[in-house]
C-alpha cells in the first residue's frame, strides 16, 4: 500500500530558473492554498500557443507540480506548446469530489485568462502520470457533468472541456475490481481494497463498502459519445495500477463513442509510472504528434491576442 510519507523529489530550481517566459504560483481558486499552478511558455513560435496542462501523480496523497515527473511534460515548450503545471487537494485535505472541482476551476481559470497568458483557448489539453492520469480522465469523462463542477470556486460562466487527454498509467477502470486483477495478473500486491489504501482514503471509505459510489468516482462510468481524443500509456507489468484497467477504459471509450476517440498502447516487461521509461523521448515525441493531430488550428477561429 502506497505511504502517505511518500515524497517525490522536486526537479532542481535550476531547470525551472531556465525558463525564461513563466508565470509562477497562480491561484486558480481560494478554497485552498494548494490551488495554484504555474504557466511555462515557449521562447519560440507565434502565440496563442496550444495548451498541456500536468496533473501531477501521487495515489491522491502526494506530488507536487514542481516534483521531478514534471520534466518530461517540459519538453512540450521546445514543441510549440505551452505548459501549466497544477497542484489539487489531496486525499488528506478534501475527499472526492473535490480534486475534481479543482481541475476544472484550473482548466476555467487558464480558458479566462487565455488573452493574457498567450494560449488558445480552443487547444487544452491534460496529461497526468498515476493518480494525474485519472484526474486527465475524468476531465474528459465528466464534461459537460454538472455535477462534476464547483462554479463557485470561479469563472463559471467558463467551460473547462478539454480537447485532448494523456493518460499514463491510471487508475480508470472499476476500482473494485483493481485487486481482483493484480491477483490474476500475478504479480503486485492486491491492497486497494484496504481501508487506508488510495482509493479507500480518497473516498473516505474502504471502496468495497461503498461500491456504488467506487465505480461512480471511476471515469468508466461516465464515459459518453462526445468524449475527446484520449492517449493512454500503459506498462503490462504494472503491479500498482493493473493495465486491465486502462484496457477496460479504452474498451468502453471504442463502444460509445467510437474506435478513433481512444489509442492505447500498452508495453510488455514495463512497470508503473516513476520507471525510468516513461521519461524516454520516443514515448513524449508520440504525445505531441498525438495532440498536434488531435488538437489542430482551426483557422476558422479567430485567435486569441
Amino acid at each position: 500500500m502506497e505511504s502517505a510519507d511518500i515524497r517525490i523529489p522536486l526537479l532542481p530550481e535550476s531547470e525551472l530558473d531556465s525558463i525564461p517566459h513563466k508565470f509562477m504560483d497562480i491561484p486558480y481558486a481560494l478554497n485552498s492554498d494548494t490551488q495554484r499552478l504555474d504557466l511555462y511558455l515557449p521562447s519560440s513560435g507565434d502565440a496563442p500557443w496550444p495548451l498541456i496542462v500536468h496533473i501531477h501523480g501521487g495515489a491522491f496523497l502526494f506530488g507536487t507540480r514542481r516534483d521531478c515527473n514534471l520534466r518530461p511534460m517540459l519538453r512540450s515548450l521546445d514543441h510549440g506548446f505551452a505548459l501549466a503545471s497544477i497542484d489539487y487537494r489531496l486525499s488528506s485535505e478534501a475527499r472526492f469530489p473535490a480534486l475534481v472541482y479543482d481541475c476544472k476551476a484550473a482548466i476555467r481559470h487558464l480558458r479566462a485568462n487565455a488573452n493574457a497568458y498567450r494560449i488558445d483557448p480552443n487547444r487544452i489539453a491534460v496529461w497526468g502520470p498515476s493518480a494525474g492520469g485519472y484526474l486527465a480522465a475524468m476531465m474528459a469523462a465528466t464534461q459537460g457533468n454538472k455535477a462534476f463542477e464547483n462554479p463557485s470556486m470561479g469563472n463559471a460562466g467558463i467551460s473547462s472541456d478539454v480537447q485532448a487527454v494523456v493518460d499514463w498509467c491510471g487508475p480508470v477502470g472499476d476500482f473494485c475490481m483493481m485487486d481482483e486483477q493484480i491477483r490474476e495478473n500475478g504479480f503486485g500486491v492486491p491492497d486497494h481494497d484496504h481501508a487506508l489504501s488510495p482509493e479507500s482514503r480518497l473516498l473516505g471509505h474502504a471502496i468495497q463498502e461503498v461500491r456504488e459510489l467506487s465505480y461512480l468516482a471511476s471515469p468508466i462510468a461516465h464515459v459518453h459519445a462526445s468524449m475527446p481524443p484520449v492517449l493512454i500509456h500503459h506498462g503490462e507489468m504494472d503491479g500498482i495500477v493493473p493495465v486491465q484497467q486502462s484496457e477496460q477504459f479504452a474498451r468502453r471509450i471504442r463502444e460509445v463513442a467510437g474506435p478513433d476517440r481512444v489509442t492505447l498502447h500498452t508495453y510488455m516487461g514495463k512497470g508503473h509510472h516513476g520507471e525510468s521509461w516513461y521519461d524516454d523521448c520516443e514515448l513524449t515525441d508520440e504525445i505531441f504528434a498525438f495532440l498536434t493531430r488531435k488538437m489542430p488550428l482551426m483557422l476558422s477561429e479567430k485567435g486569441v491576442t
